[in-house]
């Protein structure tokens, strides 16, 4: 839903379309813009995104860190606004996105997929994501968690800025190479 109100929202302002960044739900939700309306997308740039809610993507002991919480919220009667803002973010979390693989197929907008090498999500996993999108490179953070834009903050910003402004490479052959 959130992806199609961007849509709607962009094209309310008259924007054809626009390079899209997104960070973690924001990541999800540009995938889904580019698969749902891939006219509204220039290039899209995502960080800490994943396809499914499972172990396949989400590392456990994040699992195991959150799930007790949000049970307890979620059985918690009369429950305030901001724990109510709380639980919709942790059912994301915890139960959503349910993207298949051959949806990332349908992907042609170039796309820079983002990661650190110890975000709640596997690095496989957003190595899938790259591997699934036929325009796409892949970008790895070392020593960084979910918090890529922040962590790396000045080379996060350069190298989408980059990415945005710069036509994307078909990387193959002697171009493997140099």
């Amino acid at each position: 839903m959130m992806a199609d109100d961007y849509a709607a929202l962009l094209s309310s302002m008259q924007v054809d379309s626009a390079f899209v960044i997104g960070w973690s739900d924001g990541g999800i939700n540009g995938l889904l813009l580019a698969i749902r309306h891939p006219e509204k997308v220039k290039k899209l740039a995502i960080t800490g995104a994943n396809l499914t809610p499972d172990t396949t993507a989400v590392n456990q002991d994040v699992i195991d860190l959150f799930m007790p919480s949000y049970i307890a919220l979620n059985e918690k009667p009369n429950k305030t606004a901001a724990e109510k803002g709380e639980l919709k973010l942790m059912r994301l979390l915890g139960y959503e996105p349910h993207i298949p693989l051959s949806d990332l197929h349908t992907i042609k907008n170039p796309t820079l997929v983002i990661g650190g090498d110890h975000d709640i999500l596997k690095p496989v996993h957003t190595l899938l994501i790259f591997q699934n999108i036929p325009n796409a490179y892949l970008w790895i953070l070392p020593n960084s968690g979910h918090s890529t834009p922040v962590v790396y903050k000045d080379d996060f910003n350069k190298t989408v800025d980059n990415f945005f402004l710069q036509p994307y490479r078909t990387i193959e052959k002697e171009g493997r190479i140099f």
